[in-house]
């Protein structure tokens, strides 16, 4: 009977090296094991503070700002709806790591079952391609709003919004679906361990010991044919956006429309060039460091889901004011 390798016996006890990523002898894993930030394992602790700190941030804004909606009715708009599903998407795509990253950080806690990798892995990115198209809706609604102003209510009607999130729901489920798919059928004879927090796409497919070729092509396929078409259409209706914003009569009223689409961009910009760079680093980018590229590939994960209600929440002067009321009425 052949003995199995001490480092994966009691692979939960021990802080990993990369030396363990030459383990080649053994079977089909039933378990996963998350390496954490490869070279940075003694600074997890340090680390999970901002990741922490980010997380609660993320559940609190994303909650308030689906609180707020549903509690106001003159908030029932277009606008309001897609910043909803925004919400709601961000809340699904911070929780799908953070707690296991926080296990691993705190607990040391790194064994993922083989079935809960591959549902974190669908989660992952079936929840950044539909952040990806909720981003296209919000630069329609902006340019219909901004461009078309008062042909905006009969144009995004609540029938037409709702076929735009079953769109984007529809879209990001199927086209992700392929992943798990294929990475079930791989077999896995090289080693059960994942540089990285969580179980992203690519980090597990060069675990296998077949030919990846497919699963590789297919994800730049999502890359460049989704987020590509997606950067296109946003890029388009933010151009149509500034052409009407330097056409407004008034110099305020340009500087206040151009704020507002100005911070919108940056965080378009920080989901996209972060998820972009994730992406290919794991194809091409032999000569990146694992801890920086696990970072990048957190920060996208992460950093978005935060920012999201502030850029678009607190920002918009609608939702600011009801949420001071709220908070002016409970103190009263």
């Amino acid at each position: 009977m052949q003995e199995t390798p001490f480092c994966l016996s009691v692979g939960h006890l021990l802080p990993y090296s990369m030396s363990d990523f030459n383990t080649t002898d053994f079977t089909n894993p039933s378990t996963f094991i998350l390496l954490g930030i490869p070279g940075l394992q003694a600074a997890h602790l340090w680390i999970s503070i901002p990741f922490c700190t980010m997380y609660t941030i993320a559940i609190l804004g994303n909650f308030t700002i689906l609180f707020i909606v549903k509690r106001e009715p003159s908030l029932h708009g277009p606008m309001y709806y897609f910043l909803c599903m925004l919400a709601v998407t961000d809340l699904v795509l911070s929780t799908s790591i953070l707690p296991k990253t926080l296990s691993i950080f705190w607990f040391n806690s790194r064994e993922i079952d083989f079935s809960a990798c591959l549902t974190q892995l669908y989660f992952i990115h079936c929840f950044s391609v539909m952040e990806s198209g909720i981003f296209v809706a919000m630069a329609l609604d902006r340019y219909v709003a901004i461009c078309h102003p008062l042909r905006h209510s009969t144009i995004l009607t609540n029938p037409v919004i709702a076929k735009i999130g079953l769109t984007v729901v529809l879209r990001g489920s199927m086209l992700v679906l392929p992943h798990p798919l294929l990475a079930r059928r791989r077999p896995y004879c090289r080693t059960n361990i994942i540089p990285h927090t969580h179980c992203e796409h690519m980090a597990v497919v060069k675990l296998a010991c077949t030919d990846i070729r497919v699963s590789n092509y297919y994800g730049l396929f999502v890359v460049f044919c989704v987020l590509g078409l997606d950067v296109f259409f946003i890029a388009l209706s933010y151009t149509q956006i500034l052409r009407a914003i330097f056409s407004l009569p008034t110099k305020d009223a340009r500087l206040k429309t151009f704020g507002t689409c100005s911070s919108h961009l940056c965080a378009i910009l920080a989901f996209y060039i972060s998820a972009i760079f994730s992406s290919l680093t794991y194809r091409f980018g032999e000569n990146v460091a694992p801890h920086f590229h696990v970072l990048m590939a957190n920060v996208y994960l992460l950093v978005p889901p935060m920012v999201n209600p502030i850029i678009y929440g607190v920002r918009t002067k609608q939702i600011r004011d009801r949420l001071l009321r709220l908070f002016t009425h409970k103190g009263t």
